[in-house]
């Protein structure tokens, strides 16, 4: 996708061969901030501390983290430190674990003097086949918006409803969420997308709706809680969210709030489909709420906001009283029974086993 006319991915190797560049994303809105990681913990950390975020990017990352280990030590002790230094920094999207054992099981059987331009090599084809991947995402979503522009009046958009960032700053490119929405806008049709602010971080306010403004979609960000009024009064024609790990099930774990989105639509008739790459099915878990680690992250991320202040500088601003305390669970799981449809690189699939087991026979 662009920024200012210019197209970029996400994550990248650096021009000088020994180093991986990625759009620090702490710093959108306000500022666009290419960094360059040159070690495993310089990874683990943009992983941890969410340079970068997403579960499609962090799985990218974690495995351009690997060649970055391989290249400061190759042995079989050095790729178990790394593998496991990596697999910690996140303990709920399963790109991250998906991505380290891909490339652990293809540089185990290899000479340690071999595995560095190897792991390079796979980590660049696991973030190739993100792009590919997301891209067929979109042509499937495609098709759904296709049809649900054949019901409105000529020229009326579709009014999509998005939470947090399923779009490619959360992928190497297109995004999940955001790729029908980009291709129905190359394909010709109205869109208009509703972006939740997606408290806390605001990654809605953040980065959906800064890469929409730099892509040419019409949006309006709105407070988390609104989604549910524009149900009830017919603003909403279709929600689509992301995913960073769904069961073999159905069940759908995304960033907190997702839940209550599903319950809304339910509740007015709205669909509700969650857009996902194959890699962020965990084949061995089906009951999402039980099985499934939900990270809790650093209280301050409730208890602050960032922004820019009226002086241009970037800064911190504690919106909470001193003392209390503060909860701050990343995700929530959306029970299968709730979800329209899943739309993946296959196509368009039920929230059941049976209907994942129609698209993926191979793993179900």
């Amino acid at each position: 996708m662009k920024v200012d006319g210019r197209p970029y991915r996400t994550i990248w190797l650096n021009a000088d061969g020994w180093g991986v560049d990625i759009i620090d994303q702490r710093w959108l809105p306000h500022e666009f901030r290419i960094v360059t990681l040159r070690s495993v913990g310089e990874a683990a950390t943009a992983i941890r501390d969410m340079w970068v975020r997403g579960a499609p990017l962090i799985g990218a990352t974690a495995a351009y983290g690997l060649a970055l280990a391989m290249r400061e030590d190759p042995s079989d002790a050095a790729l178990v430190a790394a593998r496991d230094k990596l697999a910690a920094t996140r303990p709920t999207a399963i790109n991250l674990r998906w991505a380290l054992d891909a490339v652990r099981k293809r540089l185990a059987p290899l000479a340690p003097h071999a595995r560095a331009a190897v792991a390079c090599a796979e980590a660049k084809r696991i973030a190739d086949e993100d792009v590919e991947i997301n891209r067929a995402i979109g042509r499937n979503g495609l098709k759904l918006l296709r049809r649900l522009a054949e019901s409105k009046k000529p020229g009326e958009p579709i009014n999509i409803l998005t939470h947090c960032n399923a779009g490619w700053l959360a992928t190497v490119d297109y995004g999940t969420a955001t790729a029908p929405i980009y291709l129905a806008m190359e394909d010709g049709l109205s869109v208009h997308v509703y972006v939740d602010e997606t408290r806390p971080r605001n990654q809605g306010a953040s980065l959906t709706a800064w890469e929409l403004t730099h892509h040419g979609a019409p949006h309006t960000l709105i407070v988390d809680n609104a989604g549910g009024h524009l149900m009830q009064h017919g603003l909403i024609d279709m929600v689509i969210v992301g995913s960073d790990r769904t069961t073999a099930n159905g069940d759908v774990c995304n960033k907190i709030g997702t839940y209550l989105k599903a319950l809304a639509a339910r509740d007015n008739a709205v669909p509700f489909y969650v857009a996902l790459p194959s890699p962020t099915i965990d084949w061995t878990v089906r009951d999402g709420v039980k099985e499934i680690p939900i990270e809790e992250r650093d209280a301050d991320e409730v208890n602050f906001v960032q922004g820019r202040g009226d002086d241009g500088a970037i800064t911190r601003v504690r919106i909470a009283p001193e003392g209390g305390r503060a909860a701050n669970p990343a995700f929530d799981v959306t029970p299968a029974r709730l979800v329209t449809g899943l739309i993946t690189e296959r196509g368009v699939a039920e929230a059941s086993p049976q209907g994942l087991k129609t698209l993926f026979p191979e793993r179900v």
